[in-house]
């Protein structure tokens, strides 16, 4: 298959996504957004993820090319091509399907559960996820759920997940890998309030959050496969 994976910065790549993907045998194709350019119609892939960013996804004014973007992907859900949307990724899925986005009642920045809904458990990606598990967050807005999709996981602050069509958005960092977090925190301690603690939780959890992270990304590139 060819797939796009679409980054916001140098700090916020696909991480253990890119690696299933090409760890499947799969082309990888990046399109780091604010770079410039355009990638192929969206017929042109068999399936896009959509990675985070420090930016918020109603900030056109300020990073005008979230615009073409969420043109984009708006084509995307049109066309039915499989997609993926992790954090800010998910906000612009959201944001193309016509729903709002906003910030969210608090910002959820380190580790912090979710639970599946009756959706998300039956779901042949996020129903790879226990029904409760501890997710690693780094976010300060969220989003309505589209209409035709539906909600598939909450935490106590806001939606975590939703499926419309062919197209998957997860708020939470299952794609996130040990340097990754580690980058973030360097570029933003102050927006944790102990980087110490989550620098101590990570270390504890990372691995087998990592598992459970590569279980949703096979789950989702084979659905991929299957259309």
């Amino acid at each position: 298959m060819r797939v796009l994976s679409v980054t916001h910065g140098p700090t916020v790549p696909g991480g253990l996504f890119d690696e299933v993907v090409e760890g499947a045998g799969h082309e990888l194709e990046r399109w780091v957004v604010p770079m410039g350019g355009a990638p192929r119609p969206p017929e042109g892939y068999d399936a896009v993820m959509i990675f985070g960013g420090s930016m918020h996804p109603d900030q056109d004014e300020h990073f005008p090319w979230l615009t073409p973007e969420a043109t984009f992907l708006a084509d995307v859900l049109e066309a039915g091509v499989p997609a993926l949307g992790v954090c800010l990724g998910a906000q612009m899925l959201a944001r193309a399907g016509g729903a709002a986005v906003k910030p969210a009642s608090e910002p959820e920045v380190g580790w912090f559960e979710i639970e599946l809904t009756s959706a998300g458990r039956e779901d042949p990606v996020l129903g790879t996820l226990p029904p409760h598990t501890e997710a690693f967050q780094w976010h300060h807005y969220t989003f309505d759920v589209p209409a035709r999709a539906h909600e598939l996981a909450r935490s106590d602050a806001c939606t975590q997940s939703f499926r419309v069509g062919n197209a998957w958005g997860i708020q939470f960092h299952a794609e996130a890998t040990r340097a990754m977090i580690e980058a973030w925190l360097d570029e933003d301690a102050d927006d944790v309030l102990d980087p110490a603690l989550l620098r101590e939780q990570t270390q504890g959890r990372i691995d087998a959050w990592n598992e459970q992270g590569r279980r949703l990304c096979e789950a989702f590139v084979g659905e991929a496969e299957r259309r």
